[in-house]
């Protein structure tokens, strides 16, 4: 069975928030990103089922600017074999990220 876990990039939990002057949006100029908590913990579970020999392949998949690859790396580090990476704007609205989701689930097969 292939695993398939999406990663997702966020503001390190450690960095205060700055808000822009105009309180438009959060001010990102040299903040350090990382990846969500929560993806880390499934990346991995999902290494942890390879190890017991539920699932024969790990693969992380992330969505958003080409800064995202760190988070990629992360998740090899942490023991999966393969990562994919559909770069995009920095901003995606919820619903494209859906849709390029379900087309990389297409495509990989996972089981």
């Amino acid at each position: 069975m292939k695993v398939l876990v999406a990663v997702k990039r966020v503001i390190d939990y450690n960095v205060k928030i700055r808000v822009k002057a105009d309180h438009s949006d959060v001010d990102l100029t040299n903040v350090k990103m990382a990846m969500n908590p929560f993806c880390e913990i499934a990346v991995e579970e999902a290494v942890r089922l390879k190890e017991k020999g539920v699932a024969t392949e790990v693969v992380a998949v992330t969505i958003g600017p080409k800064a995202a690859q760190e988070q990629l790396r992360t998740a090899l580090a942490l023991g999966a074999d393969r990562a994919i990476h559909v770069e995009t704007d920095e901003r995606v609205e919820s619903l494209a990220v859906a849709k390029l989701l379900a087309k990389v689930v297409e495509e990989e097969q996972p089981g």
